[in-house]
């Protein structure tokens, strides 16, 4: 209720980037409609040119917006033209597979608004089963990037007890699952690098984050739902590519101009070794997801 027809300006904005996620998509929405403080919400939806019936979610749920791209350009241009949309001085970045609770959002604002030297704060996530999800993105150095080299993911860490026993402490590398960051930080960076496609961005705010010496913090008193799909990562050259040429990428910004060459030059001989012509084309090519929309 706003009898004075006041204007309330949202204090955080969820964003989430979708593609042929519907179903998810739905159960995230829901979850994030149900929050405290809804009124200080704003949920922003990217799709990404889906061809499920993620585009009807609008209609069902009026009080979110939603930005349909004509083709899929990749989560970085997405995650820009949300956070370029965004009203909010927080930035909730949430995948579709997360189903936070009704205090989530809440509490992650109240803890990061309350200390200014913190870049961002996480929630601790749990599978549907309720069985914490005790493990970390690996921080995107060079020698953890170097796995990324015949086109896999980065590995992950796990979260030893003593330490999800603390009230909160440091994540080097949250990933963007559900991670709560200051809009100023995103802005601050000149927004995220669109160089990369679908993977990287994230980590390279991470290592912008530590280079400026500030950091983001877990509370594993505050909780979302993780249902991460069964299925192993894209695997086909186009993906392997992408995240590839992010790796090269990060290595490139934060390490020097020949380090990523040489890093990406690797990768090709290791696809032709394995004669692995598409990966190898791609990446001779530039090829990563968007690319061809552009």
């Amino acid at each position: 209720m706003n009898p004075n027809n006041l204007v309330i300006v949202p204090k955080t904005a969820a964003i989430l980037i979708a593609h042929n996620q519907a179903a998810a998509l739905r159960r995230a929405i829901g979850a994030l409609q149900r929050s405290e403080n809804r009124e200080l919400l704003e949920i922003l939806v990217v799709d990404c040119a889906s061809e499920d019936s993620t585009p009807e979610l609008s209609e069902e749920f009026p009080g979110i917006t939603m930005q349909r791209l004509p083709h899929n350009f990749g989560a970085t241009k997405a995650l820009n033209i949300a956070t370029r949309t965004a009203r909010a001085e927080f930035l909730f970045l949430l995948s579709p597979e997360v189903e936070v609770a009704t205090d989530t959002v809440a509490r992650l604002t109240e803890k990061l608004e309350g200390s200014p030297e913190v870049t961002g704060v996480c929630p601790l996530l749990v599978d549907s089963e309720g069985q914490v999800v005790a493990r970390t993105r690996r921080f995107p150095d060079r020698e953890a990037l170097a796995q990324v080299r015949g086109g896999g993911e980065l590995g992950w860490v796990p979260i030893p007890e003593e330490t999800l026993a603390q009230e909160r402490f440091v994540v080097l590398y949250p990933g963007r699952e559900a991670l709560l960051v200051r809009k100023n930080f995103v802005t601050g960076m000149n927004y995220f690098d669109e160089h990369f496609g679908e993977y990287g961005a994230d980590a390279d705010m991470a290592l912008k984050i530590r280079k400026s010496g500030r950091r983001v913090e877990m509370y594993p008193g505050i909780r979302a739902t993780w249902h991460a799909s069964t299925g192993a990562a894209p695997n086909d050259a186009i993906h392997k590519s992408d995240r590839i040429l992010g790796a090269a990428t990060l290595l490139g910004n934060h390490y020097g101009f020949f380090v990523g060459l040489g890093f990406r030059v690797s990768a090709m001989l290791s696809a032709l070794t394995r004669f692995d012509f598409s990966l190898l084309s791609a990446l001779a090519s530039g090829n990563k997801i968007g690319s061809q929309a552009q």
